[in-house]
């Protein structure tokens, strides 16, 4: 049976390509008379029709064109192409919208062997690589200039921000300092900006994430900015532009979670200073569970010292969990480095108080945001970046994981209909 319906779906799609070739080259109105004013100033000659073969959804289409040339600027080009959005390496619209959405998930190699086994159509790894890049370069753009309302603005909105290693081509790092033993770097920080809601309750009244309300967005970029400059930081300009898609500031209750980075709190308190900011407990738990295994290693003593940290964060404590910290400080310098570490952060640890409210403080939304953006897709075996490179897949995955990607095409084909 599976022989049969493979067999028949290919038939069926070489019996469509060919029609709709046959359509397409019975038409020759793409022929607007012998000259056409060409994007350089200079005229185009007309030079008969010429013939390419492009890769659709429907399988290769052998089109014949229109094809004019320019002295001037010694190129050319046909009409028809422009007309039907043929410009990009050789792929139909609906096959390079495939290839985008193929490489926003999985790698370009990957790309090709699955748009080859699901849809039939032939597309190169290197085809899949520039064309996706290409789109990237087109959907960073459309982020940085449509900043369109996304829905409704909810009672709580959540906005996180963290940041997440990236491997890099050596040229992209020559002269960084980085974590490597001789002071060198291998990798480039990626920021994720992520915003969602949680009006939903469990059983017991704590809030739970809203299903479909996680939208990303990402890049490597800074996140400083001279104290002099009146422009925010390019990743700043990026959380206010994600933040107001969302109505963020319009929220009754505007809430940043993220880790003890500083550049995260330097941004939320520049950006949105009515926000209430959360320590997000995970990453304080982490920080208190490492510390405690610096402290034990593997004695049985450590995992009851590291629970009982936790229940005085729990509790609201930090008192009493900063005089257990203390007592390991003068042999420990994580256990000294984790008592300053909740001293900057006192205010944002106040986690009875603010489950009263019913905020979420630890939802691992944010954690989350860093591996499914950029960590399963760019941080696989093998892969090095630049970082145009990297920007364009994150630009790109990161239109395809906030339910954006349609969006995008549709203000694209009006684009064109309007140039057209």
């Amino acid at each position: 049976m599976e022989a049969l319906e493979i067999a028949t779906r290919r038939q069926a799609l070489r019996l469509a390509a060919r029609a709709l070739e046959q359509r397409l080259n019975a038409d020759i109105t793409d022929h607007a008379g012998p000259a056409l004013p060409c994007s350089c100033g200079g005229v185009a000659q007309y030079h008969g029709r010429h013939g390419k073969t492009f890769e659709s959804v429907l399988g290769p289409l052998h089109l014949e064109r229109a094809y004019y040339h320019c002295e001037k600027c010694q190129s050319g080009f046909c009409p028809r192409d422009r007309h039907l959005r043929l410009e990009m390496f050789s792929l139909t619209p609906g096959v390079l919208r495939m290839t985008g959405s193929t490489a926003a998930l999985v790698s370009f190699e990957e790309s090709s062997a699955l748009l080859h086994e699901l849809a039939g159509v032939e597309v190169s790894t290197s085809q899949v690589e520039r064309a996706a890049e290409a789109l990237g370069i087109e959907i960073a753009a459309d982020e940085r200039s449509c900043v369109e309302r996304m829905g409704e603005v909810a009672p709580t909105s959540y906005l996180g921000m963290d940041g997440t290693s990236v491997p890099m081509r050596k040229s992209e790092v020559a002269g960084r300092s980085g974590k490597q033993s001789d002071g060198s770097a291998k990798t480039r920080e990626a920021k994720v900006v992520t915003m969602w809601t949680a009006e939903s309750r469990e059983e017991e009244g704590k809030p739970v994430r809203d299903p479909g309300s996680i939208t990303y967005s990402a890049a490597i970029e800074s996140a400083a900015t001279l104290d002099t400059s009146p422009d925010l930081s390019d990743f700043a300009a990026r959380v206010q532009r994600e933040a107001s898609r969302r109505g963020f500031t319009e929220a009754q209750r505007p809430v940043v979670l993220g880790d003890g980075s500083a550049w995260i709190w330097n941004s939320a308190t520049e950006l949105f200073p009515q926000a209430t900011q959360i320590l997000d407990r995970f990453h304080a738990k982490e920080h208190l569970s490492q510390v405690g295994k610096i402290i034990y290693g593997d004695r049985p003593e450590g995992q009851p010292w590291i629970q009982a940290r936790y229940d005085e964060l729990d509790e609201g404590r930090l008192k009493s969990l900063v005089q257990a910290l203390h007592g390991h400080a003068g042999q420990y310098k994580a256990a000294r480095e984790c008592v300053r570490y909740i001293w900057n952060n006192r205010h944002r640890m106040r986690y009875p108080k603010l489950h009263k409210q019913g905020f979420c403080t630890s939802t691992g939304v944010v954690e989350a945001g860093c591996k499914v953006v950029i960590g399963t897709r760019l941080k696989r075996a093998g892969m090095h970046w630049t970082v145009k490179g990297a920007n364009t897949i994150i630009a790109l995955r990161c239109s395809k994981l906030s339910g954006r990607f349609e969006d995008f095409w549709e203000r694209r084909a009006d684009q064109r209909k309007t140039a057209a």
